[in-house]
Protein backbone atom coordinates (compact mmCIF):
# COMPACT_ATOMS: atom_id res chain seq x y z
CA UNK A 1 0.00 0.00 0.00
CA UNK A 2 3.28 2.60 0.59
CA UNK A 3 3.97 2.20 -2.95
CA UNK A 4 1.26 3.92 -3.84
CA UNK A 5 2.25 7.34 -2.59
CA UNK A 6 4.82 9.85 -2.70
CA UNK A 7 4.49 9.97 1.34
CA UNK A 8 2.39 7.54 2.63
CA UNK A 9 0.75 8.99 5.96
CA UNK A 10 2.41 7.69 9.48
CA UNK A 11 -0.31 5.44 9.99
CA UNK A 12 0.28 3.47 6.91
CA UNK A 13 4.08 4.12 6.70
CA UNK A 14 3.97 1.71 10.46
CA UNK A 15 1.07 -0.20 10.02
CA UNK A 16 2.52 -3.14 11.10
CA UNK A 17 4.36 -1.17 14.29
CA UNK A 18 1.01 -0.01 15.22
CA UNK A 19 -0.74 -2.96 14.96
CA UNK A 20 1.60 -5.35 16.67
CA UNK A 21 1.57 -2.57 19.55
CA UNK A 22 -1.63 -2.36 19.89
CA UNK A 23 -1.81 -6.07 20.27
CA UNK A 24 0.56 -6.08 22.98
CA UNK A 25 -0.59 -3.27 24.89
CA UNK A 26 -1.90 -4.03 28.34
CA UNK A 27 -1.38 0.13 30.01
CA UNK A 28 -4.26 2.37 30.98
CA UNK A 29 -5.65 4.23 28.02
CA UNK A 30 -6.91 7.72 28.06
CA UNK A 31 -10.31 7.40 26.52
CA UNK A 32 -10.89 6.73 22.74
CA UNK A 33 -6.97 6.88 22.34
CA UNK A 34 -5.63 3.93 19.93
CA UNK A 35 -2.98 3.11 22.31
CA UNK A 36 -1.50 4.12 25.82
CA UNK A 37 0.75 6.35 26.68
CA UNK A 38 3.42 4.05 27.19
CA UNK A 39 2.78 2.46 23.93
CA UNK A 40 2.71 5.49 22.42
CA UNK A 41 6.09 6.47 23.58
CA UNK A 42 7.38 2.77 22.51
CA UNK A 43 6.09 3.92 18.68
CA UNK A 44 7.79 6.65 18.58
CA UNK A 45 11.33 5.77 20.96
CA UNK A 46 11.32 2.44 19.52
CA UNK A 47 11.53 -0.72 21.45
CA UNK A 48 9.56 -4.18 21.57
CA UNK A 49 5.71 -5.31 21.02
CA UNK A 50 5.83 -8.54 21.21
CA UNK A 51 7.95 -10.12 19.17
CA UNK A 52 8.13 -7.08 17.01
CA UNK A 53 10.70 -4.52 16.42
CA UNK A 54 9.38 -1.14 16.82
CA UNK A 55 11.74 1.43 14.90
CA UNK A 56 13.26 4.69 16.57
CA UNK A 57 11.14 7.03 14.53
CA UNK A 58 12.61 10.83 16.70
CA UNK A 59 15.93 11.49 17.98
CA UNK A 60 16.17 14.05 20.77
CA UNK A 61 14.85 14.17 23.91
CA UNK A 62 12.87 11.48 25.31
CA UNK A 63 12.35 13.28 27.78
CA UNK A 64 10.23 16.41 26.06
CA UNK A 65 8.07 13.35 23.90
CA UNK A 66 6.70 12.07 27.00
CA UNK A 67 5.69 15.43 28.12
CA UNK A 68 4.26 15.99 24.73
CA UNK A 69 2.04 12.53 25.63
CA UNK A 70 1.21 13.52 29.18
CA UNK A 71 0.30 17.08 28.16
CA UNK A 72 -2.00 15.27 25.31
CA UNK A 73 -3.65 12.68 27.78
CA UNK A 74 -4.67 15.28 29.62
CA UNK A 75 -6.89 16.94 27.02
CA UNK A 76 -4.35 19.77 26.81
CA UNK A 77 -3.51 21.55 23.93
CA UNK A 78 -0.19 20.71 22.74
CA UNK A 79 2.17 23.27 20.89
CA UNK A 80 5.15 22.34 19.72
CA UNK A 81 7.94 25.49 19.03
CA UNK A 82 11.31 25.45 17.51
CA UNK A 83 13.72 26.21 14.94
CA UNK A 84 12.82 25.60 11.10
CA UNK A 85 13.80 22.01 10.17
CA UNK A 86 13.45 20.27 13.85
CA UNK A 87 11.37 17.46 13.22
CA UNK A 88 8.07 19.49 14.96
CA UNK A 89 5.69 18.31 12.26
CA UNK A 90 7.24 15.15 12.38
CA UNK A 91 6.48 14.43 15.93
CA UNK A 92 2.74 16.06 15.84
CA UNK A 93 2.16 13.19 12.92
CA UNK A 94 3.56 10.71 15.09
CA UNK A 95 1.54 11.90 18.01
CA UNK A 96 -1.28 11.96 16.09
CA UNK A 97 -0.69 8.39 14.12
CA UNK A 98 -0.01 6.49 17.83
CA UNK A 99 -2.81 8.16 19.75
CA UNK A 100 -5.83 8.56 17.00
CA UNK A 101 -5.03 6.60 14.08
CA UNK A 102 -5.11 9.58 11.83
CA UNK A 103 -2.32 11.93 11.75
CA UNK A 104 -4.12 13.62 8.10
CA UNK A 105 -6.20 15.58 10.00
CA UNK A 106 -4.76 19.40 9.35
CA UNK A 107 -4.62 22.83 8.79
CA UNK A 108 -1.86 24.29 7.01
CA UNK A 109 -1.48 27.83 8.47
CA UNK A 110 -0.68 30.75 6.07
CA UNK A 111 -1.20 34.06 5.93
CA UNK A 112 -4.59 32.95 3.58
CA UNK A 113 -5.77 30.52 6.01
CA UNK A 114 -9.27 31.58 6.65
CA UNK A 115 -11.87 30.37 9.31
CA UNK A 116 -14.01 28.15 7.00
CA UNK A 117 -10.39 26.14 6.80
CA UNK A 118 -10.40 25.53 10.42
CA UNK A 119 -13.53 24.83 11.23
CA UNK A 120 -15.98 24.90 8.40
CA UNK A 121 -17.89 25.67 5.10
CA UNK A 122 -20.82 24.74 2.87
CA UNK A 123 -21.80 23.64 -0.48
CA UNK A 124 -23.47 26.07 -1.81
CA UNK A 125 -25.13 24.14 -3.84
CA UNK A 126 -27.16 22.58 -1.39
CA UNK A 127 -27.14 25.38 0.71
CA UNK A 128 -29.18 26.91 -2.11
CA UNK A 129 -31.63 24.08 -2.57
CA UNK A 130 -32.37 23.03 0.62
CA UNK A 131 -31.00 25.73 2.79
CA UNK A 132 -28.40 25.29 6.02
CA UNK A 133 -28.94 21.82 6.97
CA UNK A 134 -26.24 18.99 7.85
CA UNK A 135 -25.90 17.79 4.47
CA UNK A 136 -24.82 21.58 3.03
CA UNK A 137 -22.05 21.76 5.58
CA UNK A 138 -18.61 20.74 4.60
CA UNK A 139 -16.83 19.88 8.19
CA UNK A 140 -12.69 21.19 8.35
CA UNK A 141 -10.54 19.54 10.54
CA UNK A 142 -11.47 21.41 14.08
CA UNK A 143 -15.06 20.13 13.13
CA UNK A 144 -14.04 16.80 12.53
CA UNK A 145 -11.42 16.32 15.37
CA UNK A 146 -14.36 17.53 17.37
CA UNK A 147 -17.06 14.71 16.33
CA UNK A 148 -14.68 12.01 15.70
CA UNK A 149 -12.62 12.56 19.34
CA UNK A 150 -9.16 13.03 17.01
CA UNK A 151 -6.43 15.34 17.57
CA UNK A 152 -6.97 18.32 14.92
CA UNK A 153 -2.81 19.32 13.75
CA UNK A 154 -2.32 22.80 12.92
CA UNK A 155 1.31 23.74 11.29
CA UNK A 156 2.31 26.52 11.16
CA UNK A 157 -0.16 28.54 13.18
CA UNK A 158 1.77 31.82 13.88
CA UNK A 159 1.67 32.47 10.00
CA UNK A 160 -2.42 32.76 9.86
CA UNK A 161 -3.85 36.05 11.11
CA UNK A 162 -4.02 36.56 14.63
CA UNK A 163 -8.02 37.17 14.49
CA UNK A 164 -7.80 33.25 12.64
CA UNK A 165 -5.75 32.23 15.54
CA UNK A 166 -8.24 33.05 17.99
CA UNK A 167 -11.24 32.11 16.99
CA UNK A 168 -9.54 28.48 18.53
CA UNK A 169 -10.06 29.82 22.04
CA UNK A 170 -13.43 29.76 23.00
CA UNK A 171 -13.37 25.99 21.67
CA UNK A 172 -10.11 24.82 23.74
CA UNK A 173 -11.67 26.22 26.62
CA UNK A 174 -15.60 25.28 26.17
CA UNK A 175 -15.21 21.93 23.81
CA UNK A 176 -18.31 23.68 22.14
CA UNK A 177 -18.60 24.52 18.58
CA UNK A 178 -21.45 26.42 17.71
CA UNK A 179 -23.02 26.71 14.17
CA UNK A 180 -25.05 29.32 14.11
CA UNK A 181 -27.11 28.74 10.43
CA UNK A 182 -28.37 25.37 12.20
CA UNK A 183 -30.08 27.16 14.84
CA UNK A 184 -31.00 24.88 17.76
CA UNK A 185 -28.75 21.55 16.15
CA UNK A 186 -26.11 24.08 15.48
CA UNK A 187 -24.30 23.39 18.53
CA UNK A 188 -21.01 20.31 18.46
CA UNK A 189 -19.88 18.84 21.14
CA UNK A 190 -16.06 17.66 21.15
CA UNK A 191 -15.94 13.64 21.83
CA UNK A 192 -13.74 12.59 24.71
CA UNK A 193 -10.48 12.16 22.78
CA UNK A 194 -10.41 15.38 20.91
CA UNK A 195 -7.43 17.49 21.16
CA UNK A 196 -5.69 19.98 18.97
CA UNK A 197 -1.72 20.04 18.51
CA UNK A 198 0.11 23.36 17.17
CA UNK A 199 3.51 24.05 15.36
CA UNK A 200 5.60 27.31 15.31
CA UNK A 201 8.80 27.96 13.60
CA UNK A 202 10.76 30.48 16.48
CA UNK A 203 11.62 32.17 13.61
CA UNK A 204 8.55 33.72 12.85
CA UNK A 205 7.95 34.87 16.17
CA UNK A 206 6.36 38.37 15.10
CA UNK A 207 5.15 37.09 12.07
CA UNK A 208 1.55 37.18 13.79
CA UNK A 209 2.30 36.41 17.26
CA UNK A 210 -0.20 34.47 19.26
CA UNK A 211 -2.70 36.19 21.74
CA UNK A 212 -2.02 35.73 25.42
CA UNK A 213 -5.14 34.05 25.91
CA UNK A 214 -4.45 31.60 23.03
CA UNK A 215 -1.16 30.81 24.59
CA UNK A 216 -2.99 30.38 27.80
CA UNK A 217 -4.88 27.09 26.45
CA UNK A 218 -1.40 25.46 25.10
CA UNK A 219 1.24 23.97 26.68
CA UNK A 220 4.51 24.57 24.95
CA UNK A 221 7.35 22.25 24.01
CA UNK A 222 10.48 23.27 22.59
CA UNK A 223 11.73 20.98 19.73
CA UNK A 224 16.03 21.79 19.71
CA UNK A 225 18.23 21.20 16.94
CA UNK A 226 20.30 18.08 17.15
CA UNK A 227 23.61 18.80 19.12
CA UNK A 228 25.08 15.41 18.35
CA UNK A 229 27.16 15.10 15.42
CA UNK A 230 27.12 11.18 15.18
CA UNK A 231 23.35 11.49 15.99
CA UNK A 232 22.73 13.75 12.87
CA UNK A 233 24.81 11.93 10.21
CA UNK A 234 22.70 8.72 11.19
CA UNK A 235 19.16 10.42 10.71
CA UNK A 236 20.82 11.78 7.68
CA UNK A 237 21.10 8.33 6.27
CA UNK A 238 18.65 7.25 7.54
CA UNK A 239 16.31 9.39 6.12
CA UNK A 240 17.89 9.48 2.75
CA UNK A 241 17.79 5.67 2.21
CA UNK A 242 14.03 5.84 3.20
CA UNK A 243 13.37 8.69 0.49
CA UNK A 244 15.86 6.76 -2.12
CA UNK A 245 13.76 3.64 -1.49
CA UNK A 246 10.21 5.59 -2.11
CA UNK A 247 11.80 6.83 -4.98
CA UNK A 248 13.69 3.22 -6.34
CA UNK A 249 16.99 5.12 -6.49
CA UNK A 250 19.54 1.68 -6.21
CA UNK A 251 22.15 3.97 -4.82
CA UNK A 252 24.06 3.16 -1.58
CA UNK A 253 24.59 5.59 0.86
CA UNK A 254 27.84 7.28 1.62
CA UNK A 255 28.66 7.20 5.15
CA UNK A 256 31.55 9.03 4.51
CA UNK A 257 29.87 12.18 2.50
CA UNK A 258 27.20 12.42 5.05
CA UNK A 259 29.68 12.80 8.34
CA UNK A 260 31.47 15.83 6.21
CA UNK A 261 27.79 17.00 5.98
CA UNK A 262 26.86 16.37 9.33
CA UNK A 263 30.00 18.11 10.69
CA UNK A 264 29.75 21.31 8.12
CA UNK A 265 25.62 21.64 8.93
CA UNK A 266 26.76 21.38 12.70
CA UNK A 267 29.20 23.62 13.00
CA UNK A 268 27.61 26.42 10.59
CA UNK A 269 24.83 26.22 12.93
CA UNK A 270 26.57 25.97 16.25
CA UNK A 271 29.27 29.11 15.20
CA UNK A 272 32.43 27.31 16.60
CA UNK A 273 34.49 24.40 15.51
CA UNK A 274 35.43 20.60 17.18
CA UNK A 275 38.74 22.87 16.96
CA UNK A 276 37.32 25.62 19.10
CA UNK A 277 37.60 28.01 15.85
CA UNK A 278 35.08 30.31 15.42
CA UNK A 279 33.18 30.92 12.55
CA UNK A 280 30.44 33.00 11.02
CA UNK A 281 26.84 31.58 11.59
CA UNK A 282 24.41 31.83 8.20
CA UNK A 283 21.31 33.56 8.64
CA UNK A 284 19.75 30.17 6.46
CA UNK A 285 18.07 27.64 8.46
CA UNK A 286 20.94 25.29 9.41
CA UNK A 287 18.89 22.49 10.20
CA UNK A 288 18.64 18.49 10.26
CA UNK A 289 15.94 18.07 7.66
CA UNK A 290 18.17 20.90 5.27
CA UNK A 291 21.46 18.84 5.49
CA UNK A 292 18.86 15.82 4.69
CA UNK A 293 17.92 18.03 1.51
CA UNK A 294 21.23 18.77 0.47
CA UNK A 295 22.61 14.64 0.76
CA UNK A 296 19.30 13.38 -1.02
CA UNK A 297 19.98 15.52 -3.57
CA UNK A 298 23.59 14.44 -4.10
CA UNK A 299 22.63 10.99 -4.00
CA UNK A 300 20.06 11.32 -6.57
CA UNK A 301 22.36 13.31 -9.04
CA UNK A 302 24.83 10.23 -8.42
CA UNK A 303 22.21 8.01 -9.60
CA UNK A 304 20.46 9.69 -12.19
CA UNK A 305 23.56 11.73 -13.72
CA UNK A 306 26.52 10.40 -12.65
CA UNK A 307 28.24 6.28 -12.29
CA UNK A 308 26.04 5.81 -9.04
CA UNK A 309 29.10 7.65 -6.66
CA UNK A 310 28.56 10.75 -5.01
CA UNK A 311 31.10 13.25 -5.76
CA UNK A 312 31.76 16.14 -3.32
CA UNK A 313 31.51 18.72 -6.07
CA UNK A 314 28.64 18.69 -6.54
CA UNK A 315 27.56 18.20 -2.59
CA UNK A 316 28.90 21.67 -2.79
CA UNK A 317 27.45 22.85 -5.20
CA UNK A 318 24.30 21.71 -3.26
CA UNK A 319 25.27 22.89 0.08
CA UNK A 320 25.76 26.41 -1.75
CA UNK A 321 22.05 26.47 -3.20
CA UNK A 322 21.10 25.75 0.62
CA UNK A 323 23.32 27.96 2.69
CA UNK A 324 22.46 31.01 0.14
CA UNK A 325 18.50 30.71 -1.33
CA UNK A 326 17.96 33.53 1.77
CA UNK A 327 20.63 35.60 1.64
CA UNK A 328 23.86 36.11 -0.97
CA UNK A 329 25.95 37.77 1.84
CA UNK A 330 25.74 34.57 3.19
CA UNK A 331 27.93 32.75 0.23
CA UNK A 332 31.25 34.96 2.19
CA UNK A 333 30.27 33.46 5.31
CA UNK A 334 29.99 29.59 3.47
CA UNK A 335 33.85 30.74 2.02
CA UNK A 336 35.87 31.56 5.55
CA UNK A 337 34.09 28.59 6.76
CA UNK A 338 35.99 26.71 4.00
CA UNK A 339 39.42 28.69 4.39
CA UNK A 340 39.36 27.79 7.84
CA UNK A 341 37.66 24.78 9.32
CA UNK A 342 37.90 22.59 6.03
CA UNK A 343 41.64 23.35 5.41
CA UNK A 344 42.42 22.67 9.11
CA UNK A 345 40.59 19.33 8.48
CA UNK A 346 41.93 18.57 5.42
CA UNK A 347 45.70 19.20 6.80
CA UNK A 348 44.98 17.33 9.43
CA UNK A 349 43.19 14.08 8.70
CA UNK A 350 43.39 14.09 4.52
CA UNK A 351 41.38 11.61 3.16
CA UNK A 352 37.92 12.85 2.07
CA UNK A 353 38.35 16.25 3.79
CA UNK A 354 41.35 17.13 1.78
CA UNK A 355 38.86 16.01 -1.20
CA UNK A 356 36.09 18.09 0.77
CA UNK A 357 38.22 21.33 0.97
CA UNK A 358 39.27 21.24 -2.75
CA UNK A 359 35.57 21.94 -3.77
CA UNK A 360 35.65 25.17 -2.38
CA UNK A 361 36.07 26.26 -6.37
CA UNK A 362 32.60 25.68 -6.19
CA UNK A 363 32.07 28.23 -4.40
CA UNK A 364 30.85 31.61 -6.27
Amino acid sequence: MTQQFIKPPVEVRYADELAALRVADTGKRPENWQLSPKAVRTFILGGKAGDTAISRKFYGNDALVERCIITLAGSRGLMLVGEPGTAKTMLSELLSAACCGCSTNTVQGTAGTTEDMIKYSWNYALLLSKGPCREALVPSPLLIGMEQGIFARFEEITRTPAEIQDSLISVMSDQILNIPELGNEGLVFAKPGFNIIGTANTRDKGVNEMSGALKRRFNFETVAPVRDVKLEREIILREAADLAKAGHIDCAPDKDVAELLAVTYHELREGVTAEGTMVETPAAVMSTAEAVSVYFQTLCHAWYMGNGKMELSVLTENLLGAVCKENRDDLGKLKGYFQTAVKAKAAKEGGAWDEYYKTAKHLK
